[in-house]
């Protein structure tokens, strides 16, 4: 069991690796624009992503002090909102709006979608990158009668909760905002921005284990991460 896991670390380690790649490929050089990142932690995944876009006017959101400070440090400016509630920002106010592994942790994803809307400016465009439910390795635990991998820290008291291959079990955490809420397929994740009106300019993929990690550039539908860039 612990080979599996080692294996299994390594290849998600790989497929996190190539999802932030996806994000930033979807990322347009637009020097000077307004760039709001959802969810922002420390900051400095997010002062990677402003390079490739081309500006230093950074706004983040991240509820927790500590790494909200940190992010303060490297000189962005950040709320310290609940993405579950009222962005603090005006409407039409970004340029670009980018968001990492959030928004199956929130509960309430219509609010969450609907301040991405309201305060991206006309034309101005949105990524968002999430776990895939229709992974492989999703669809193979639930074959077995797991929980999928994407859903095994759903408490406080221990995560990887029914799935004994999951890589972060018997572990704690100290915070709700680190549970997963709501977990989305390829079409899931399509219409729900469709529904807001957003178009949907693409979908990617990243991870694909435990088959190779190459499939996943050709079939996204069922790789572990999936990234949709959206515009306004």
């Amino acid at each position: 069991m612990l080979m599996f896991k080692s294996y299994f670390l390594r290849l998600h380690k790989i497929a996190e690796e190539n999802n932030f790649d996806n994000i930033k490929k979807c990322l347009e050089y637009q020097k000077d624009s307004l760039f709001l990142d959802l969810g922002c932690d420390d900051g400095k995944k997010t002062c990677e992503l402003a390079k490739t876009i081309g500006t230093d006017k950074l706004y983040g959101i991240e509820i927790r002090d500590e790494q909200a400070k940190i992010a303060e440090s490297r000189e962005i400016i950040v709320k310290r909102c609940n993405l579950n509630e009222r962005f603090d920002f005006n409407d039409e106010s970004f340029d670009i709006i980018c968001s990492n592994q959030v928004i199956e942790h929130l509960y309430n994803t219509d609010n969450f979608i609907s301040e991405i809307y309201r305060v991206l400016k006309p034309g101005g465009y949105a990524v968002i990158s999430t776990e895939n439910l229709s992974s492989w390795h999703n669809i193979l635990s639930l074959c077995l009668g797991w929980q999928p991998f994407s859903l095994t820290n759903i408490s406080l008291k221990s995560l990887g909760i029914g799935n004994p291959l999951s890589l972060h079990r018997n572990k704690q955490i100290n915070s709700s905002s680190n549970e997963h809420m709501r977990l989305f397929a390829y079409r899931g994740l399509k219409e729900i921005f469709q529904i807001y009106g957003f178009k949907v300019e693409s979908i990617t993929g990243a991870g694909y284990y435990p088959f190779p990690e190459m499939i996943s550039k050709f079939d996204s539908k069922h790789s572990a991460f999936l990234t949709i860039k959206v515009r306004k």
